[in-house]
């Protein structure tokens, strides 16, 4: 079996055994593409079954670094791409393992290029507090309305997840005097404190519902269910684009901007780590380059000789 056979075997295994959506098959045909004409390159021959399994990790390196020069007209690819490609090479491998008994060492122990993560994008005070109050504006139920103020107020009063804020419970729900309980990743349990505007909002839902079962869910979709949370999301996409708010604008975004405003109020990270239920700080510490930045722009604003 040659090299380009056995990558349409992978990709016919992945759409018909791993349901993989046509973007993913797209990008990984044209991944495993670039690495087998690279390997028919560098070894003067389209390779085969054979040579796949003799390959070493330091085959896959030059691979990876062939891909991070520029090669005439085509640009080198990005650190992300690189790991997108090394990813779908793994896959590749791994199918080949499995299926026809090649070796996997050219995998083993390899690590791809490091990515650096993005400053989260988290939303200016007056633009999460019209979302607050303004987004269930453009329900046409009093009830959802209800529903979706509650919902982003929880999410940017409390830094949570949408996905947490979904799971709760009538009997969740948040009070000023004990906390709110939240189950994050990992089933680890975090207690974070309730603003009364956050108890207030959720109350005024709950009354609107006329007193539900305190084992129903905390937030409802139309047909009684629990909430789906693409249905927030759209929500908000709605509003924002009758607001004009970035694109960033997502109940995520929220989360953002809880950490973001708390450290910018002077909270330290430690305290913001817990409040988010991070595992490890340095995840916390990518709020202080958002900071940094919002610091940066007041500067140029107010100092009188920023212009010049």
């Amino acid at each position: 079996m040659t090299g380009h056979e056995a990558r349409a075997a992978f990709l016919e295994w992945l759409e018909k055994e791993r349901r993989a959506s046509p973007h993913t098959l797209e990008a990984y045909g044209a991944d495993l593409g670039d690495f087998l004409g690279f390997l028919s390159r560098h070894n003067g021959a389209e390779p085969d079954l054979g040579t796949l399994g003799n390959m070493r990790p330091a085959d896959l390196r030059a691979f990876l670094a062939y891909r991070a020069t520029r090669q005439g007209e085509r640009k080198a690819a990005s650190a992300a791409t690189r790991a997108r490609q090394l990813a779908a090479v793994r896959s590749f491998f791994r199918f080949l393992g499995k299926r026809h008994g090649v070796s996997p060492n050219a995998i083993a122990g390899l690590r791809g290029p490091r990515l650096k993560q993005p400053a989260p994008k988290a939303l200016r005070e007056a633009e999460a507090r019209d979302v607050i109050t303004e987004t269930g504006s453009v329900e046409r139920s009093p009830l959802q309305a209800a529903r979706d103020e509650a919902l982003f107020t929880l999410l940017y009063g409390c830094g949570l997840r949408i996905s947490e804020a979904l799971a709760l419970d009538v009997r969740d729900a948040p009070k000023a005097s004990t906390g709110l309980r939240v189950l994050g990743k990992g089933n680890k349990e975090r207690v974070v404190p309730v603003l009364p505007a956050v108890e207030q909002a959720v109350a005024t839902y709950l009354a609107a519902r006329g007193g539900p079962l305190p084992e129903a869910p905390l937030f409802i979709g139309a047909r009684g269910g629990r909430l789906d949370p693409a249905v927030a999301q759209k929500a908000l996409r709605d509003y924002r684009r009758l607001a004009g708010l970035p694109e960033h604008t997502t109940p995520h975004a929220l989360r953002h901007s809880f950490a973001t405003h708390l450290l910018g109020a002077g909270a330290d990270l430690r305290s913001i780590q817990e409040l988010l239920g991070h595992a490890s700080l340095s995840t916390t510490q990518r709020y202080t380059s958002v900071d940094a930045v919002r610091l940066l722009e007041t500067w140029q604003k107010a100092h009188p000789r920023s212009g010049e």
